[in-house]
């Protein structure tokens, strides 16, 4: 570590996905980074899609 490391911009966190944003500077390790992070969040979107409708149909049933 050198006395100006502050000075050197450092990069987003790779936690941090903008979506529609400008990947012509990103190295492929970062994009491949990307692509298992975004699968990630699609997992958990779709559990939480599937428990709602879980949840959803089963006070369907008792108010019918």
């Amino acid at each position: 570590m050198g006395l100006f490391d502050e000075d050197i911009p450092k990069k987003p966190e790779s936690s941090k996905i903008t979506v529609g944003e400008d990947l012509a500077r990103v190295s492929e390790d970062e994009l491949s980074e990307r692509i298992s992070a975004l699968t990630e969040e699609i997992n958990r979107t779709r559990q939480e899609l599937e428990q709602r409708s879980t949840i959803r149909d089963a006070a369907n049933s008792v108010f019918r």
